[in-house]
C-alpha cells in the first residue's frame, strides 16, 4: 500500500479514540464533580454497562464477517455520535441514572461496532505481517492523536472542566464526519469484503477460541490489560488529590499520550529487529519501571510524575500497536478477521469494567472521597500497586510464550 494510503486509513481514529476516551476516563469524575452521582452508584453503572457493550462484541464481529467493512462502520458511528454528545450534556429533566445508562449504552454499543468494523478494514487491508503491522501503527498513531486532543481540548474551551467537556463534545461531531470522509474517499475500500464464512454465531465463536496462538495472546492482554485499566480509571483522581495537581491533568495525560503516539514508529522498527513478543516484554519491562516509582510521590510532586507519563507513555506505544497487529494476522488467517477482533475488544471491555467496578467501590469502601486529601493510601495502593502485580503477571506469560507467538503469516 502506498503511504498516502495508510495515513488516510489510520486518520479516522482520531475521531474514534477522541470520542473513547472521555467516556472511559472522564465519566466518574464529571458525574461525581457535577453532584449527578456518587461513586457507589457511578461503579455499578460503568460495571453494568460495560459488560452489556462487551457481551456485544462478538455479535458485531460475527456480523462484520458477513458484510462490507466501510458502509458497517459508516453506520456505527452515528449512534456512537449522538450517544457521546448526550453523555457529557444530561438533560436536568430526566433521572441523572436513566440519562447516564441509556447515553452511554448507546454511544459504547456504537463505538464498539465501528471499531471493530474499522480494525477489520485494516486487517483486510494488510496483505502480509507488515503491511498490517503498518496499518495498525497509523491508526493507533492517529489514535493517540485523537487521545492527546481530548486530554487537551476541554480546559482549552473552559476552565471549569465540566464545561469544556460539554463543548468539547460537540466539536466532535464535525471532526467524526470530515475524517470519515477522508478516510473512506483516499483508503481502497477493502481486499476482501465478505467472507465465505457461513458457521452460526456459537460454531464460530468455538473456531476462534480453538486457535492456541490466539488464547495466549488473550491470556497476556487480560493480564495486562487490567493492569492499564486500574490507572486508566482512577487517574483523575490520583492528580487531583495524591499529587495536588488537579490544574494539571489535561497537561499531564497530553504528555503520556503524545510519548505513546512519538513511539509507535519506534516499537515497530523493533519489532522488524527481535520480533513482536520481545518487543512487547521490552515495552511491559518499561513500563513497570517507570511506574513503579509513583507510589512514592506526594503533594507537588507533579515533576517527577512527569517523567512517570512519558515514560509509560513510550511503553503503552508498543501496548496499542504489537498485540492488535498479531490478532490481525491470526484472523486473516482464518478468514475471521472481525470475529478476532470482536472477541479482543470483549476482552478489553471486561478488563475496564472489572477495573471500574472494583476500584470505585474499593476506594469509596476504605474512606476515599474525591476532592479531599485524606485516605489516599488505598487509592496509591489501587493505581499504582496492584497494577505493577498484574503487568509482571502479563510479562511472564510473553516471556514464556515468545515462540508461539512470534509466528510468522
Amino acid at each position: 500500500m502506498r503511504r498516502s494510503e495508510i495515513l488516510s486509513y489510520g486518520l479516522l481514529g482520531l475521531p474514534l479514540v477522541f470520542g473513547a476516551l472521555p467516556v472511559y476516563l472522564f465519566v466518574p469524575d464529571f458525574y461525581s464533580q457535577s453532584a449527578l452521582l456518587d461513586l457507589s452508584v457511578l461503579g455499578g453503572i460503568l460495571l453494568a454497562t460495560r459488560l452489556i457493550d462487551a457481551v456485544a462484541d462478538p455479535v458485531f464481529g460475527w456480523m462484520i464477517d458477513h458484510v462490507s467493512r466501510p458502509r458497517f462502520l459508516c453506520m456505527a458511528l452515528i449512534p456512537f455520535s449522538l450517544g457521546f454528545v448526550g453523555l457529557f450534556n444530561p438533560s436536568g429533566a430526566v433521572n441523572p441514572v436513566l440519562w447516564l445508562v441509556g447515553s452511554l449504552l448507546i454511544c459504547t454499543l456504537g463505538f464498539s461496532a465501528a471499531m471493530i468494523a474499522y480494525q477489520t478494514w485494516g486487517g483486510d487491508l494488510g496483505t502480509h505481517s507488515a503491511a498490517r503491522l503498518d496499518l495498525t501503527g497509523s491508526r493507533e498513531a492517529f489514535g493517540l492523536i485523537g487521545v492527546l486532543l481530548a486530554s487537551l481540548l476541554p480546559s482549552m474551551l473552559s476552565d471549569q472542566p465540566t464545561q469544556g467537556l460539554r463543548l468539547a463534545a460537540w466539536l466532535f461531531l464535525p471532526m467524526v464526519v470530515v475524517c470519515a470522509w477522508v478516510s473512506l474517499r483516499h483508503t481502497p475500500l477493502s481486499a476482501r469484503v465478505i467472507t465465505s464464512n457461513s458457521a452460526s454465531f456459537g460454531k464460530n465463536l468455538r473456531q476462534v477460541l480453538s486457535d492456541g496462538i490466539y488464547r495466549r495472546v488473550l491470556y497476556v492482554f487480560v493480564a495486562n490489560g487490567i493492569a492499564s485499566a486500574f490507572p486508566a480509571t482512577l487517574f483523575v483522581f490520583y492528580v487531583a488529590d495524591v499529587l495536588g495537581a488537579q490544574q494539571l491533568t489535561g497537561v499531564l495525560l497530553g504528555l503520556y499520550f503524545l510519548s505513546a503516539a512519538l513511539a509507535v514508529p519506534g516499537w515497530i522498527r523493533l519489532a522488524g529487529y527481535i520480533g513482536r513478543p520481545k518487543t512487547w516484554f521490552c515495552a511491559m519491562l518499561l513500563a513497570v519501571t517507570a511506574f513503579v516509582c509513583a507510589a512514592g510521590l506526594g503533594a507537588g510532586d507533579w515533576v517527577p510524575f512527569a517523567l512517570i507519563c512519558a515514560a509509560s507513555g513510550l511503553a503503552m506505544g508498543a501496548d496499542l500497536t504489537i498485540p492488535g497487529s498479531i490478532v490481525a494476522d491470526l484472523g486473516e488467517r482464518q478468514g475471521r478477521t472481525a470475529s478476532y477482533f470482536g472477541l479482543w475488544n470483549l476482552v478489553a471491555k471486561f478488563n475496564l469494567a472489572l477495573a471500574a467496578g472494583i476500584a470505585l467501590p474499593l476506594i469509596g469502601y476504605f474512606g476515599y472521597v474525591p476532592g479531599r486529601s485524606a485516605n489516599t493510601e488505598v487509592l496509591v495502593l489501587a493505581y499504582v500497586l496492584l497494577p505493577v502485580g498484574l503487568k509482571l503477571c502479563a510479562m511472564g506469560l510473553v516471556w514464556r510464550w515468545r515462540v508461539p507467538l512470534a509466528f510468522k503469516d
